[in-house]
């Protein structure tokens, strides 16, 4: 049995397995091949794209999926081994996790960090305790990282750029009133090195570069199939030469759970959105964002509205890839 949390579990030959289920599936109508299968969807945070996604998704395979939000519809779960509970949280994962095991077929999980501090944040403790109690798959629907996004973005670049080996993909921040999770950001940064990209990650400073680990797996996919892997600063020099932008907005870690320190290097940064003089600066480049997107903060309207934007597609792209991801753990195939 094998998890989905992270495609840094996966060679890329297995995602590109994937990836040609999905480009099967979307073809035509789906054969109910998860007939009698099911999967609970554990959302701790908001979900338009993936919880429809993924409960759509499932129905269209032949199965049922089951929606939970724990704190509200369900009841709130402890995830701290030999806590006292006298708090809030009614139940253990311990008990959640081999419970719904014996219900489901798979468990999907949607949390994203407590934005207090980044060293406990990074551990992302509450899907790694589904993994380690669950004795089914578990997927994961975004913590820190946001794998299934992931193969959404491939799979959109690969239809639309004929291919990924040696294109420029720039993944830039863009600003935000708030910071926001790092997790697409991270994810971005792995699919374009392990689908064999030249990566830029455009950013205001070096605060707002991601954690280490994501560097390094990055740095070491680019390096071992002949790209690279670029850490820039300067607009004009990271726009040269892309063929794809990929726009989000994140926090700067330095300054995790201290929101207010960081905004004036923020406000200072308005910037960074994404605009039709920046595009100009490449030769024709893609653009897509994973949504939701605010309008004319992160990026114009004339972006967007571009036929150079494919984000709705990349969108779209969320349920044929879940699909394939679904069959196939579903059905061993990942094992």
């Amino acid at each position: 049995m094998r998890h989905f949390l992270t495609t840094l579990d996966y060679s890329r030959a297995e995602i590109e397995a994937l990836l040609a289920d999905a480009r099967r599936l979307k073809s035509g109508p789906a054969a109910p091949t998860l007939a009698g299968k099911s999967i609970a969807l554990l959302f701790f945070n908001p979900s338009l794209r993936t919880r429809t996604s993924f409960e759509l998704g499932m129905h269209q395979l032949g199965g049922k999926a089951i929606v939970l939000e724990p704190g509200k519809g369900a009841w709130p779960i402890e995830f701290d081994d030999g806590a006292i509970m006298d708090g809030e949280p009614e139940e253990h994962v311990r008990e959640v996790a081999q419970v719904l095991s014996r219900y489901v077929d798979a468990i999907a999980v949607r949390a994203f960090p407590k934005f207090k501090r980044w060293e406990e944040d990074r551990e992302d403790k509450v899907i790694n305790a589904f993994a380690r109690y669950a004795t089914v798959p578990v997927i994961n629907m975004e913590t820190i990282t946001h794998p299934c996004q992931e193969l959404a973005l491939a799979l959109t670049l690969q239809e639309k750029l004929g291919g990924t080996d040696g294109k420029k993909m720039l993944v830039t921040w863009t600003y935000h009133p708030r910071p926001l999770n790092t997790a697409v950001a991270n994810s971005a940064l792995i699919i374009a090195a392990k689908m064999g990209m030249d990566v830029t990650l455009l950013c205001p400073s070096e605060a707002y570069t991601l954690d280490p680990r994501y560097m390094s797996a990055a740095a070491e996919m680019t390096a071992a199939q002949g790209r690279t892997l670029t850490i820039s600063h300067d607009i004009d020099e990271a726009y040269a030469g892309a063929d794809i932008v990929y726009a989000k907005s994140w926090g700067a870690l330095p300054f995790f759970g201290r929101w207010e320190e960081e905004r004036p290097l923020r406000e200072a940064s308005r910037h960074f959105m994404v605009d039709a003089e920046k595009m100009a600066k490449t030769p024709g480049a893609l653009f897509s964002h994973c949504l939701p997107v605010r309008r004319n903060v992160k990026v114009t309207d004339e972006v967007l509205d571009s036929p150079r934007a494919i984000h709705v597609d990349e969108a779209e792209n969320r349920i044929h890839v879940q699909k394939a991801l679904m069959d196939a753990l579903l059905r061993g195939r990942l094992g």
